[in-house]
C-alpha cells in the first residue's frame, strides 16, 4: 500500500500535448489506493477526453463552472479545493502557470487552485524555448515562493521536434516524486517501529492448542498508523485473519510465545519504538504430545509452565527505545497497570478493561487509558481501533520529539 492510499487527489489538466499521459497518471493514483477527481481547462479536452478520465477515476470530470447539459448545476471550485488532500496540476502549461502566479481566474481549474487549502504540485510541460524563457522561470520561482511544489520537467524529444528540457515528467515519476515528498514531511520518517499483534497458540498436541480471543486488529491498526506517519514498521503477528499491504510494513508471522520472543529479540536492538500489543499466552503445556491425544478418559490433566515474558525482557535490555505495553484488566485497573509499567520498565502503558463495553478482544472499538512513566493518566472515550491507534502514535511522537 502506498503512502497515497486513502488520500483525495485532485488532478488539474491544462492544454498541452502531455495531457495524453494523464490517463496513465490517474490509473497509477488509483492503483496506489487514492481517490481521484479531475478538473480540466476547456482547451485541454482537445488533447484527452473527459470520458476517458471519468471512466478511469470513477468520478465526473469538471471543466466549467456549470454542467454543459444543465446550466442550473453549479460546479463549486471551493468544494473541489476543500475535498483535495493533494492537488496536482499536470501538465502545467506556461499559460496556466502565468495565470496561477497572477491570480487570474478565468476557468474552473484556476479558480479551484485559488481555493485549494492543500499542498499543490505542478508538473510543467512546454517546448524548450518556452521552458527557458525568463517569464516562465519567474513563474516557477513565484509559485515555489507561494509554497507550491514543482515536479521538474525532464529532457527529451518535444512535440516541436526539438530535443531538450520541457518534457513533462513521466506518470510513474510524478507519483514517486509525490510519495517521497510526503514521506519526507512525516513525523516518523526515518524511524523504525516494532509492533506485535494477535494471540499466540501454545500446542497441546499436533491438532490442539491453548490460545485466546485476540483478533490482532489493534496491533494491525497501530502498524498502519505508524506506516502512514512515515515509519518503517516490523510487524510480528500471531495467528490472525487480519491482513495489511503497505510498502513500509514488513510482516513476520509466528505461532507460539517462544517464536514471538525470538522474533522480537531479533529486531528490537535496531528499532526506535516498540509497541507490544499482542496477547501472548502466559502459560503453555509443559509437555507437547507428539500424536493426537485420544478421547479415552472423561478428564484430561495438563501441566502448564510459564512462557517467557517478552515485554519484561525488552524492558531489561532497552537503551534508547521507547517501549509501549498493553494491560487488559478486570479489576483494580489503574493500580495493576501502574505496577506493570514499573515492573517491566515501560515508557507508556495502554490500559483497557473488560468491564468497559466495546473494549477488548474481537471488537472494532476500544476504550483506553494511557499511563506514562511519570504516572500521568490520560483517559479516552470509546473510539474505533483506527482512532485509538492514531492516539497511541500521537502520544509516542509527542514523547520522542520532546
Amino acid at each position: 500500500m502506498s503512502i497515497l492510499s486513502g488520500k483525495n487527489i485532485l488532478l488539474g489538466i491544462s492544454a498541452g500535448i502531455a495531457a495524453y499521459k494523464t490517463a496513465s497518471l490517474v490509473r497509477l493514483f488509483i492503483k496506489a489506493g487514492a481517490n481521484v477527481k479531475v478538473v480540466m481547462t476547456p482547451s485541454s479536452k482537445e488533447f484527452i477526453t473527459p470520458l476517458t478520465l471519468s471512466t478511469l477515476s470513477k468520478h465526473p470530470v469538471h471543466s466549467s463552472f456549470t454542467n454543459d447539459d444543465d446550466n442550473a448545476v453549479w460546479n463549486s471550485h471551493v468544494d473541489l479545493g476543500l475535498w483535495a488532500d493533494v492537488f496536482v496540476i499536470a501538465p502545467a502549461t506556461a499559460n496556466t502557470l502565468s495565470k496561477m502566479v497572477n491570480g487570474t481566474s478565468d476557468n474552473l481549474l484556476l479558480a479551484t487552485y485559488l481555493s485549494a487549502k492543500c499542498v499543490v504540485y505542478f508538473a510543467p510541460a512546454m517546448d524548450l524555448d518556452m521552458y527557458k524563457h525568463p517569464s516562465t522561470l519567474n513563474s516557477f520561482n513565484a509559485l515555489k515562493d507561494f509554497g507550491n511544489i514543482m515536479i521538474p520537467a525532464t529532457s527529451g524529444e518535444l512535440a516541436s521536434g526539438l530535443v531538450g528540457e520541457g518534457r513533462m515528467a513521466e506518470p510513474e515519476d510524478i507519483v514517486a516524486f509525490i510519495e517521497n515528498d510526503i514521506l519526507d514531511t512525516l513525523p516518523l520518517k526515518g524511524k523504525k517501529v516494532l509492533i506485535t499483534a494477535g494471540p499466540t497458540h501454545e500446542a497441546i498436541d499436533p491438532v490442539r492448542f491453548i490460545g485466546n480471543h485476540s483478533s490482532g486488529k489493534m496491533g494491525f491498526e497501530i502498524a498502519k498508523a505508524a506506516a502512514n506517519l512515515g515509519a518503517e514498521v516490523i510487524l510480528v503477528t500471531g495467528p490472525t485473519h487480519q491482513k495489511v499491504s503497505h510498502a513500509l510494513i514488513q510482516v513476520f508471522p509466528v505461532t507460539s510465545a517462544q517464536e514471538m520472543y525470538d522474533s522480537v529479540h531479533t529486531y528490537f536492538k535496531n528499532v526506535d519504538v516498540a509497541v507490544l500489543s499482542a496477547a501472548v499466552a502466559d502459560f503453555k503445556p509443559k509437555e507437547v504430545a507428539s500424536q493426537k491425544i485420544k478421547k479415552k478418559e472423561p478428564t484430561l490433566t495438563l501441566e502448564l509452565e510459564k512462557t517467557k515474558d517478552i515485554l519484561a525482557s525488552l524492558g531489561e535490555i532497552k537503551k534508547n527505545q521507547y517501549l509501549v505495553g498493553f494491560a487488559l484488566e478486570t479489576n483494580d485497573e489503574i493500580e495493576n497497570a501502574k505496577g506493570k509499567l514499573k515492573r517491566k520498565n515501560l515508557n507508556l502503558i495502554v490500559l483497557n478493561s473488560l468491564n468497559d463495553k466495546g473494549a477488548g478482544f474481537k471488537n472494532d472499538t476500544n476504550k483506553v487509558t494511557f499511563i506514562d512513566d511519570k504516572e500521568t493518566i490520560t483517559e479516552f472515550k470509546l473510539k474505533s481501533k483506527t482512532e485509538v491507534a492514531k492516539d497511541i502514535l500521537n502520544k509516542i511522537i509527542e514523547k520522542i520529539d520532546a
